[in-house]
C-alpha cells in the first residue's frame, strides 16, 4: 500500500511517499481502507523531533471497513467509520489502510463525506474531553477559548454554545466573522487588543497556544474555575481515545450543532505541502489528506 514516512527528524521535506506491506487483523481489530486523513499539529511537531525510527504520521481517519478480525461483531466489511486509533501510539493514519481496535472507531455521520469526517476525531474529542469531561462546563457559564478560528478552537466553540455556555473567543481580525458564525459571544483580536483586560470573571479557560498565556490567562478564572492547557507543561491534558465521546460528537454533528471547517485538501502525495501549510499557523479550521 501507498503512505507517508517521516524517515528521519527534520522539515517537511523528509515525508516521502513509500510502498510499504498492507497489515492484517488480528483479534479484535479491524482493518479500514483510509479515504481521507486529519491532519493537525501534533503531526509536524512529531515529524519535526523525530521518534525512534521512521514512522507513518497521522491520527485521524475516515474510511471504510475492509476486514475484521476474530471476535469482532461491531463493525462488517462496507461499514463507513471514523476516529482517532491508537493515540498517542501511531496507527499510521497517512497510508491506504490502517487496523486498529473496533471501539477506536465510530460509524461515519451520513451527513459528513470522508475529508470532512476525517478533519473531527483528534480537535473534536480534545474539545469534548476538555470542556465536557474535565471542565463540566454548564449553562450560562462563561468560557474563553483561545485561537478559537483553529482546529480545536472552532470545534471548542460549537461544543461550548451547544453546551449553553457564554463563548469569548481570541482571534486575528481576519477571522472574527468565522468565529462568531460559530456561535461566540465575542472575538478578540488578540494582535491589537490585551486579552487580559477584555474579559474576566470566566469560569473556564482553553489555552491551545501555552507560552506566557498560561499565567496571564489564570488570573482571569474565579475562584473554583478551570484552566485547561493543551500544550505540553505542567497539567496540561492529552486527548485520547474514547467512543463514548466520539458518540457525542457524532450526535452533535447530526442535530446540526456542530460542523468541521475545512481549511485546505492535499492529495495524499503532497503532504508535505500539508504540513507546510499547517505550520504557518493561518490554517482556518482543519487541513485534510485525500487518500482514496
Amino acid at each position: 500500500m501507498r503512505a507517508i514516512m517521516a524517515k528521519r527528524a527534520g522539515g517537511p521535506e523528509v515525508l516521502e511517499e513509500v510502498e510499504v506491506d498492507r497489515p492484517e487483523p488480528g483479534p479484535v481489530e479491524v482493518l479500514v481502507r483510509v479515504h481521507a486523513a486529519g491532519v493537525n499539529p501534533t503531526d509536524w511537531k512529531g515529524r519535526a523531533r523525530g521518534g525512534a525510527g521512521p514512522f507513518v504520521p497521522g491520527y485521524d481517519v475516515s474510511g471504510v471497513v475492509e476486514a475484521v478480525g476474530p471476535g469482532v461483531r461491531m463493525y462488517a466489511p462496507g461499514d463507513e467509520v471514523f476516529g482517532m486509533p491508537l493515540f498517542p501510539k501511531h496507527p499510521g493514519a497517512y497510508a491506504e489502510y490502517v487496523v486498529a481496535p473496533p471501539r477506536h472507531f465510530t460509524r461515519k455521520p451520513a451527513r459528513l463525506d470522508h475529508v470532512t469526517a476525517a478533519g473531527l476525531p483528534l480537535v473534536g474529542l480534545t474539545a469534548w474531553q476538555s470542556l465536557v469531561d474535565f471542565a463540566n462546563l454548564r449553562a450560562g457559564q462563561r468560557v474563553l477559548i483561545h485561537a478559537a478560528a483553529g482546529g480545536v478552537g472552532h470545534v471548542a466553540v460549537q461544543i461550548a454554545k451547544a453546551r449553553g455556555a457564554y463563548v469569548i473567543g481570541t482571534a486575528s481580525a481576519a477571522k472574527h466573522d468565522f468565529v462568531r458564525g460559530l456561535g461566540a459571544d465575542e472575538v478578540i483580536d488578540y494582535t491589537t487588543t490585551d486579552f487580559t483586560a477584555a474579559t474576566g470573571d470566566l469560569d473556564v479557560v482553553l489555552d491551545t497556544i501555552g507560552g506566557d498565556y498560561a499565567p496571564r490567562s489564570r488570573p482571569l478564572l474565579r475562584p473554583g474555575g478551570t484552566y485547561i492547557a493543551l500544550t505540553p507543561g505542567e497539567d496540561f491534558l492529552l486527548v485520547e481515545p474514547d467512543h463514548a465521546g466520539m458518540l457525542a460528537l457524532v450526535d452533535l454533528v447530526e442535530t446540526g450543532r456542530l460542523t468541521v471547517a475545512i481549511d485546505s485538501v492535499f492529495p495524499l502525495a503532497d503532504a508535505a505541502k500539508a504540513h507546510e501549510r499547517g505550520e504557518t499557523g493561518r490554517a482556518q479550521g482543519k487541513i485534510v489528506l485525500q487518500v482514496t
